[in-house]
C-alpha cells in the first residue's frame, strides 16, 4: 500500500439511529453486503476492524451470519501494546466475538504484533499492509476526546508512515500502534460508529467544523457516520 492523494475524497454522510442496537444491526448488514460485493468483484474482502463496545456487538452479529468467510481478510485499525492474551487487546475481543465462530483462514487474519513494542510492531505491520492496494471497508469509532483508532488530538505523526508507533497516549496503556489517517482513508467504504451520550460534545465539535483526528478520515468512494440518538442529542 502506498500513500495516495485523491481530489475526489468523500467525507462522511451522517445517518441517525434510534439506539445502538439498531445501529449495530444496520452496520452488520452493510458489512455483509460489502463483503459479498467485494468477493464477487475482486475475489476477496479486506476489512479494517475497530475496537470498542459497538463493534463488539457487530462482531457477535456477524458470527451468526452466513458469508463466504474463506475470502475475508481482517486487519486492525489500532492495537494496545499488551501481551498477546491480554483481555484489553482488540485482537482478543475479535477472536472471542467473531473468529471463534467463523472459518476465516488464519493466514488471512492480520493482527498487529503490538506485544513487540510500538516501533517494531509499526514497522512489521507496515510490511503487512503494503500488499493491500485498497481496503474494501474500514470500521472506526470515536472516543470522548475525538480520537479514532489510536490517533489522539494533539499528537503529531510522521506523515510518511502508514502505521504509527503511538507513545504517551492520554488513556492507558500509553503505548499503542495505529494505522495513519492516510492509510485509513485508503478505502472503498468507510463506516464510523458513534454511540452513547458521552460522545455528544465531540459530535457537536465535529459538525461545527472543529478539526479532530476522526474528522480527518475520508473515503475514496463511500463514507458514512452512524450515530445513535444518545450521541446526537446528548440524552437517551
Amino acid at each position: 500500500m502506498t500513500e495516495q492523494t485523491t481530489p475526489a475524497a468523500h467525507t462522511p454522510d451522517w445517518q441517525l439511529f434510534a439506539d445502538a442496537e439498531q445501529l449495530a444491526q444496520q452496520a452488520t448488514d452493510d458489512i455483509l453486503k460489502a463483503a459479498a460485493d467485494a468477493i464477487e468483484k475482486r475475489g476477496a474482502f479486506h476489512i479494517v476492524l475497530a475496537g470498542g463496545t459497538t463493534p463488539k456487538v457487530i462482531y457477535r452479529l456477524l458470527a451468526k451470519a452466513n458469508s463466504d468467510w474463506q475470502h475475508w481478510h481482517l486487519y486492525l485499525g489500532d492495537e494496545r501494546c499488551l501481551p498477546v492474551d491480554d483481555a484489553e487487546r482488540n485482537s482478543v475481543m475479535v477472536e472471542e466475538c467473531l473468529l471463534s465462530s467463523v472459518a476465516i483462514p488464519s493466514e488471512q487474519v492480520h493482527f498487529m504484533p503490538s506485544e513487540l513494542g510500538p516501533h517494531e510492531a509499526a514497522t512489521q505491520y507496515q510490511n503487512t499492509i503494503s500488499n493491500v492496494e485498497c481496503f474494501d471497508m474500514v470500521l472506526l469509532g470515536m472516543g470522548e476526546d475525538g480520537h479514532t483508532a489510536s490517533l489522539f488530538p494533539g499528537h503529531i505523526h510522521d506523515e510518511a508512515q502508514l502505521v504509527h508507533p503511538v507513545l504517551n497516549a492520554p488513556k492507558p496503556p500509553p503505548e499503542r500502534v495505529s494505522l495513519s489517517s492516510a492509510c485509513l482513508s485508503n478505502n472503498v467504504q468507510l463506516l464510523i460508529l458513534i454511540t452513547g451520550q458521552s460522545k455528544h460534545p465531540r459530535v457537536i465539535d465535529w459538525i461545527s467544523g472543529k478539526p479532530m483526528p476522526v474528522s480527518g478520515i475520508t473515503s475514496k468512494h463511500n463514507a458514512a457516520v452512524y450515530c445513535d440518538h444518545a450521541a446526537w442529542l446528548g440524552s437517551n
